[in-house]
């Protein structure tokens, strides 16, 4: 409310700044008192902390944070390139804050009714983010986006009310029969046939907002149409909190089905989604477009993870979940300044970014280098850890996850290399732009390749336990 009252004011990026520190500090005062005193419940059991979301609201709260910091001087050049306008930064700032809003909903919500109303507020909060600009393609890329995801939140709503239609049947009319936790209790006893439909439902609705193949067509245009700042919260954050979404049905369904369908289909299309994102990667000119089809290849490789299950394999797509979001957020902004000073998104109109802003081109090479699984960053631990689960559980999968993997590296490498090294067409801009929240990401991408703390370790041993490893 304060900043649609004020987002078209200069002082507005301090005050959606402020906000964001906010509830990160917040979510740090959460996590301290999950860690010492266990699961908490809120407003009469619909909201609901335990380790599978804590370590999720804080990371959400972080990328938020800086995100908000890196927007500053970025909106600030937009500004003045005559891409904002006033009621532009309005709706930017205002919006901003109520998608993070959302998206903390979705994730401590201990009802599956209002997870899908979180889920439903993002798909309209970021239908208005990326159509900002108010561009021709920007407001196709919004349109297609609101059908894909409209038609995907859908599916997931017919999904939620089967999952109600089983639950009262055991819990009954009084007894919170889309609560979580009394559906976890319970799951031995829901009618087979009727969750094995309503998974098939909700996984197909949130499976397209995580960006699977074949309902992935949304996110490469939302990410290279919209704001920067916008391309980094979607790939960190909004992606994350669907793959939450499916971890939470997943339970429910193999307690109900005593089987391993729900993860065999997770497998099926997390592989699709890893093989046909690493070669579309070969063919994109526009680099946001290029971390974006990056983003559903990671995003199949964390559902491959979750499919397969088991303590390695859960663990591994925690942490793999962790370091994406921050890593890939990180990358957004490096690629958000270095577009600004070539004035294009156009791979091969951008050059030498290490002789105009060394910090810009060498934040843009290790997050690419990060990404791509090279040592000792920490999507190099996960994926380690993927593929050696792989090789002994599924070992007809591995040639798909390797080949893909290589494609990858190879595509985004040739391109981010003469980006960052070749001869110079850029020019600097007139703000200095946010490179803390660029390294500061990277760097947390880097310990957690090196050392994992305790207390984190700890968070992904009981929330890999709690998913069935």
């Amino acid at each position: 409310m304060v900043l649609a009252l004020i987002g078209q004011r200069d002082s507005a990026r301090e005050v959606n700044v402020a906000f964001s520190l906010g509830t990160f500090v917040a979510t740090c005062v959460l996590t301290v008192e999950v860690i010492s005193g266990g699961p908490l419940f809120a407003w009469s059991r619909e909201f609901y902390i335990d380790p599978l979301n804590v370590f999720l609201v804080t990371l959400t709260a972080f990328v938020g944070l800086t995100t908000a910091i890196f927007s500053r001087p970025y909106m600030r050049v937009e500004r003045d390139h005559g891409k904002m306008t006033p009621n532009r930064m309005r709706l930017y700032h205002s919006m901003y804050q109520l998608f993070s809003f959302t998206m903390l909903i979705a994730l401590t919500t201990n009802n599956l009714g209002i997870l899908w109303v979180a889920m439903e507020a993002a798909t309209l909060t970021t239908v208005l983010l990326v159509s900002v600009y108010r561009t021709p393609a920007s407001l196709e890329a919004a349109w297609k986006y609101f059908i894909l995801c409209g038609v995907g939140i859908a599916q997931a709503l017919f999904g939620t009310v089967l999952l109600y239609m089983a639950a009262e049947k055991v819990i009954g009319l009084e007894g919170g029969a889309l609560l979580w936790t009394n559906l976890d209790a319970v799951k031995a006893r829901l009618d087979p046939g009727i969750i094995t439909l309503a998974f098939a439902f909700l996984f197909i609705g949130y499976g397209t907002k995580v960006g699977l193949v074949p309902m992935h067509n949304w996110l490469p245009d939302a990410h290279a149409e919209g704001p920067t700042p916008v391309s980094a919260v979607l790939s960190g954050l909004l992606l994350n909190v669907a793959v939450y979404a499916l971890l939470r049905c997943k339970v429910l369904t193999d307690g109900a089905l005593q089987s391993h369908l729900a993860g065999q289909l997770m497998m099926a299309f997390g592989l699709l989604s890893v093989v046909v994102a690493a070669f579309f990667l070969s063919r994109q000119k526009d680099v946001k477009r290029m971390f974006a089809y990056s983003s559903i290849e990671h995003m199949g490789l964390i559902t491959f993870a979750f499919g397969m299950g088991g303590p390695i394999a859960n663990y591994a797509g925690l942490l793999h979940m962790t370091v994406h979001s921050l890593i890939k957020s990180g990358i957004f902004f490096a690629v958000g300044h270095a577009t600004q000073k070539a004035g294009t998104q156009n791979m091969a109109d951008i050059r030498g970014l290490i002789k105009v802003s060394p910090t810009v081109g060498w934040g843009l090479m290790l997050g690419s280098l990060a990404i791509l699984g090279m040592p000792p960053f920490g999507v190099f631990a996960s994926e380690f850890l993927i593929l050696t689960t792989a090789i002994r559980e599924q070992p007809w999968a591995t040639p798909f996850l390797l080949l893909a993997l290589g494609v990858a590296f190879a595509s985004v490498f040739s391109r981010v290399q003469p980006m960052v090294f070749g001869d110079t067409s850029v020019k600097p801009l007139r703000h200095p732009p946010a490179l803390v929240p660029v390294f500061a990401h990277l760097g947390l991408g880097l310990m957690l390749g090196l050392y994992i703390p305790p207390y984190l370790d700890a968070w992904y041993r009981q929330a890999a336990q709690m998913m069935g490893g």
